[in-house]
């Protein structure tokens, strides 16, 4: 149970045993997940570790899920502090992560059309033909492919037309430094703040700078890249102009290039993870191209949103079960803005928090050998991650992720066109995936898979 309270009477929160000087900065740099996991099995569902000097309270597993949407929860949680480095370095106001309260409610009424399903609704052939096009340009028959690149372009592609009306692949490798350094120095803080200094980064924020004064440049000239189709830019610049106060002028740089940096990350980890994940598993590779394969050489005209996850029940199987065992948000930032108390313990306001939600995804209380890559654990006579707090792969809360709808459909198409394009191959048979923590967990840079050839 967990309220706001003033009792003296809680449990000390237990500290972690953790290395001189450094704290828990060993085991969040090797594997976070594994590291909030066993953490979790040792010390319950609340702890403190330490990180780069800073103290931090770890609330985790189940308890932690049910409390981020509790009403307790909402009252006593804030986004806010963990993304205000974010908005200085952009001279903004305010973020869509670190808002909180109706100034969030706000923002996402404003953002919520475009970065949901709804924004592509008719246009999944556009959407296939973009992901055509990015596999001839990046994925040449007899090369190995630096697979987290390729997609972060094929991203970029897919984000830009669908969402802001063009694709600036010129701008790919300036908006990953800006992410990378801001996130682990700002938001996750896996890193110290001095290397904002570093003048690769300082170059690279100028250029997505640039990116955002060419948006709004062109859309205040009439040059909409995205012809008729309504993009995000049409909603950001819509609010401004009608004088929102959620949409001044100082939060447009920000907001119009926000679905590149959302995205460019996050989707590209998840799919390199699922390419990874499918292919070193041969029956289950087998059984995916099967599907795509009569998916798409018996669709006859162009395909709709109903039935859409029906008809490819394998392959969004393996999806989600990629994003269970190699989930992108492992934990979430919070700090306390009231004391209250979580299962028995007291958490003080002011407290730094790092909120375990994937916790239960490594858990066998949810998930039987929950090691194995078992694509039918979201089988409807299985609906494993349908238990209560057992799957947070979008987060959760009032923040959970606003385009959760768009990525499903952009994940699903784009693997199905992969694998239905593409006959892949791991660098070797026995290879194992090497990861990376920062700035989001996910496959290393230095991930690679051989085309062995066209399948169509």
């Amino acid at each position: 149970m967990s309220t706001i309270t003033d009792t003296v009477d809680a449990k000390p929160v237990p500290q972690v045993k953790e290395w001189p000087l450094i704290g828990s900065l060993p085991g969040m740099m090797t594997d976070p997940a594994r590291y909030f996991y066993d953490c979790y099995r040792k010390y319950g569902p609340a702890y403190k570790m330490h990180l780069l000097g800073q103290e931090y309270t770890v609330l985790a597993g189940e308890p932690a899920v049910s409390f981020m949407s509790s009403r307790v929860g909402k009252d006593c949680l804030s986004s806010h502090d963990f993304w205000a480095g974010l908005e200085r370095e952009w001279t903004a106001t305010r973020s869509l992560p670190g808002a909180d309260g109706e100034e969030h409610r706000e923002l996402r009424e404003i953002l919520r059309r475009g970065y949901s399903r709804e924004s592509i609704t008719g246009r999944y052939e556009e959407l296939i033909d973009i992901t055509d096009g990015s596999i001839e340009r990046d994925w040449k028959v007899g090369d190995k492919v630096p697979v987290v690149n390729a997609f972060q372009y094929m991203v970029t592609d897919q984000l830009g037309i669908m969402i802001t009306g063009e694709a600036p692949l010129e701008y790919v490798h300036d908006i990953r430094v800006t992410i990378l350094y801001i996130l682990n120095c700002l938001v996750t803080r896996q890193r110290p703040q001095f290397l904002l200094m570093n003048p690769a980064y300082k170059k690279a924020k100028k250029r997505v700078f640039e990116l955002a004064a060419k948006i709004r440049a062109d859309y205040e000239a009439g040059k909409r890249a995205g012809g008729e189709a309504r993009t995000i830019v049409d909603d950001v610049m819509e609010a401004f102009a009608e004088g929102s106060p959620a949409m001044p002028e100082q939060n447009l740089r920000l907001h119009l290039v926000a679905p590149y940096v959302a995205g460019l990350d996050t989707v590209a980890n998840t799919l390199a993870a699922c390419v990874y994940a499918v292919v070193k598993h041969p029956d289950v590779y087998e059984q995916v191209k099967a599907e795509v394969d009569n998916f798409f050489d018996t669709q006859e005209g162009p395909i709709e949103e109903q039935g859409l996850l029906k008809r490819l029940p394998i392959l969004n199987g393996a999806i989600m079960e990629t994003m269970r065992m190699y989930p992108i948000a492992v934990a979430l930032t919070r700090t306390a803005i009231k004391d209250f108390e979580f299962e028995g313990y007291h958490i003080n306001k002011g407290d730094l928090l790092y909120m375990g939600i994937c916790v239960p995804h490594f858990m066998e209380e949810f998930y039987p050998n929950p090691e194995k890559f078992d694509i039918h654990r979201f089988d409807p006579d299985r609906n494993e991650h349908k238990q209560s707090g057992a799957y947070s792969p979008y987060g959760r809360g009032p923040h959970t992720c606003l385009g959760k709808t768009l990525a499903e459909v952009q994940l699903l198409l784009s693997m199905a066109r992969i694998f239905y394009k593409l006959d892949l191959e791991l660098p070797s048979p026995n290879y194992t995936l090497k990861t990376k923590t920062a700035p989001t967990p996910g496959p290393s840079m230095g991930f690679k898979m051989k085309v062995k050839g066209y399948r169509h």
